[in-house]
């Protein structure tokens, strides 16, 4: 392995660390991460970090780089080996060691990976902190030294977590649970047989080339086997769960899909009376629905930016109870945590039914009716999608419309609003719109999509 000095920007995103393998990120770069990350944290008085990997195929060799390059600076490393990023987060909080890399792409492509990595207690870095670390790389000023790697299994005192935030009733659930192949397969069917539950599981063999669909359980295409499992099994409920472990994804017994938007009404509608702060927070994506029932339920909701680096910084900030965003990341900090989890995002959803006789669609009964698109992806270049955010809101502002520009352009209109923002994980302008109707929907998805396409050439 060697220093890589034209090492490619375009990898350092808007949360992480993320390229397609080898052809953006190979050993090399991850070698000259660990020399530029081992030589920061050191720079701040650190001396150890964490990593760990996913079950991606490209994962193992490139931990070994990057690690090699930690060690070289100097920094003791204290390695997981393969585990869920919630795994890693877990061990970050028992160990008391903030600093750490977790090598992952998440839901992205089986040929993607990447790096989300902390350098302290503040969390992932995210934004300016991302191009700042470029920048430290680049300039290539690496302190060097003798570290060493230690091995360190998280799987006991996680489980341990699990069995002290858990309490369920006397229904027993019949869930369906599908890790698409991805790396919560290493644990998902042992941490639920700890429940009393009746486990099904599809696609639960570690898989790294994710072989029976994409490992992204908040898009709905995704979710087909599941809900035939769910339908054909008379299941109560089914799980999915993305590549890295930090998104939960669910149908229910109708194989009816709930955007995470919506579930999070019924975990709300759970906790609300039960937390003394009744302040939760969503990402501008999600459905006004959501904002709705929490005024009616007597709290407020805080609308942030999308982001997993930014929503659970938020939410732990701002001392909120719970948080969470579209794509799937919750927080729960009432009895856990405060990190995402998505195998513990479905146990407690499983909790609650397991106390009451109803089902997951009669749990949602009373919320005000929006019609919603889900999220569209239109293809750009990193470059061009800022340029298009930019035109949309030159041309909300020429229309005197309402907006938010916390993150993208977010146009508020009375029976509707029109979401257009560059995505901070590809080289993608994304979109969402609701509105009270149908044809309303239609009206302005017509309008911005329109924009979009004249700009994005």
């Amino acid at each position: 392995m060697k220093y890589k000095q034209n090492i490619n920007k375009n990898i350092f995103r808007g949360y992480d660390i993320r390229g397609v393998y080898p052809k953006e990120l190979d050993e090399d770069t991850a070698y000259t991460i660990g020399l530029g990350f081992g030589s920061y944290i050191k720079s701040i008085g650190k001396v150890k970090c964490i990593i760990g990997h996913d079950n991606r195929i490209s994962s193992p060799s490139l931990c070994k780089a990057l690690m090699q390059g930690i060690i070289e600076t100097g920094i003791d490393v204290i390695y997981l080996g393969i585990c869920t990023t919630p795994m890693y987060y877990y061990a970050c909080i028992k160990l008391k060691i903030f600093s750490g890399v977790m090598v992952t792409a998440s839901h992205n492509p089986k040929d993607d990976n990447g790096f989300k990595f902390a350098f302290d207690e503040s969390g992932n870095c995210k934004g300016q902190e991302i191009q700042d670390f470029l920048e430290y790389i680049l300039a290539g000023n690496f302190t060097k030294g003798l570290g060493n790697i230690t091995h360190y299994n998280i799987e006991e005192d996680y489980l341990e977590l699990f069995k002290s935030s858990l309490n369920f009733g006397p229904r027993k659930i019949k869930v369906v649970l599908d890790p698409g192949n991805g790396t919560t397969s290493i644990i998902m069917r042992k941490l639920y047989s700890m429940f009393p539950l009746d486990i099904i599981t599809i696609n639960d063999e570690s898989d790294g080339t994710f072989p029976n669909h994409h490992p992204d359980p908040c898009v709905e295409s995704n979710l087909e086997q599941l809900k035939q499992k769910v339908l054909e099994e008379k299941a109560d409920i089914g799980l999915s769960f993305d590549g890295d472990g930090d998104r939960m994804g669910l149908v229910s017994n109708t194989a009816k899909f709930i955007s995470t938007d919506y579930y999070m009404i019924i975990f709300i509608r759970d906790i609300i009376d039960k937390v003394d702060k009744k302040e939760f927070l969503a990402d501008v994506k999600c459905s006004k629905a959501l904002t709705d029932e929490i005024e009616e339920l007597g709290g407020k909701c805080l609308i942030y930016r999308t982001g997993n680096s930014y929503t659970k910084a938020k939410v732990r900030d701002e001392n909120l109870p719970f948080g969470g965003e579209l794509s799937g990341h919750v927080y729960f900090r009432d009895r856990w945590p405060g990190f995402d989890s998505g195998l513990y995002a479905g146990l407690r959803m499983l909790e609650i039914l397991s106390k009451t006789d109803k089902t997951v669609d009669e749990l949602l009964e009373g919320i005000n009716t929006y019609y919603a698109t889900p999220e569209l992806k239109f293809k750009s270049t990193d470059d061009k999608k800022f340029q298009v955010i930019n035109k949309v809101l030159e041309y909300a502002k020429s229309k005197d419309y309402n907006y938010l520009d916390i993150d993208g352009v977010k146009v508020l209109f009375d029976d509707s609003w029109a979401l257009v923002r560059a995505s901070n994980t590809g080289p993608n302008i994304t979109a969402r719109f609701e509105a009270s109707s149908q044809e309303r929907l239609d009206q302005i998805q017509k309008e911005f999509v329109e924009l979009i396409n004249k700009y994005n050439i």
